[in-house]
C-alpha cells in the first residue's frame, strides 16, 4: 500500500520514518518532496574504462564540489545528494521519482537506483543526467524529487542489519561501491 499524506505525516511525527531536516510543507498527496543537497561528483572526460570490480578505476578522474548551485551541461551525468537524511523502518520501503517540473527541463534523477530498501539510513545519492540540449542549473535546497513510501511485511534482514550494506549511513553523493561485491563466474 502506498502511504498518503496523513499517513506520511503521522509516521514521521511518531518517529517510524526519519526525515532530517523535515519540512511538513513538502508532504504531497502520495509522496514527500526531497531537496537537492550541495555535494556533487562527476567523472572527468577521458578514455579510461571504469571497471565495476576495480575500485581504482571507480575513484580515478573524479571531480567533486560543494556548491549552492550546479550547472549541468547537456548530456552530462553526475551524482548528487539529497538534503534530507532518511531512516526507514523494517516494514516500509520507498522509491524516488523526479519531480515533473524538473523532468520537463530534461533532468532525470536516477538511472536505475531509485529503490530504497526497508531499514535504509542515510542521504540518498541521486544519479542525475541532463537530456536537454542546453545546460540546466539546479540549486541546493530546491525540491527535485519525491519519495513514495510503501508498507510491506517486516523484512527478515532490513538493510541496516545486512553485513554487505554498502551505502548504510552514507553522507554526501557516494560513488559506486560495486567493487565490494564478490566476483562470480
Amino acid at each position: 500500500m502506498i502511504l498518503v499524506d496523513w499517513q506520511i505525516r503521522d509516521r514521521i511525527r511518531r518517529g517510524f520514518i526519519g526525515v532530517d531536516p523535515f519540512d511538513p510543507d513538502l508532504i504531497q498527496p502520495n509522496s514527500l518532496d526531497v531537496r537537492l543537497g550541495n555535494h556533487f561528483l562527476w567523472y572527468c572526460p577521458g578514455e579510461g574504462v571504469i571497471d565495476p570490480y576495480d575500485k581504482g578505476s571507480i575513484v580515478t578522474d573524479v571531480d567533486e564540489v560543494t556548491a549552492d548551485s550546479m550547472e549541468i551541461p547537456s548530456s552530462r551525468f553526475l551524482l548528487a545528494e539529497t538534503l534530507e537524511r532518511i531512516e526507514l523502518p523494517d516494514d516500509i520501503v520507498a522509491s524516488i521519482e523526479g519531480k515533473s517540473s524538473i523532468a520537463r527541463l530534461g533532468i532525470a534523477l536516477h538511472q536505475t537506483g531509485g529503490w530504497i530498501d526497508a531499514g535504509f539510513r542515510g542521504t540518498i545519492t541521486l544519479e542525475i543526467s541532463n537530456a536537454n540540449q542546453r545546460p540546466v542549473r539546479l540549486y541546493a535546497g530546491m525540491p527535485v524529487g519525491q519519495l513514495v513510501f510503501y508498507t510491506t511485511e517486516r523484512a527478515e534482514r532490513p538493510y541496516y542489519s545486512k553485513k554487505d550494506a554498502k551505502y548504510l549511513n552514507q553522507k554526501q553523493a557516494t560513488l559506486s561501491r560495486y567493487h565490494e561485491n564478490v566476483r562470480r563466474g
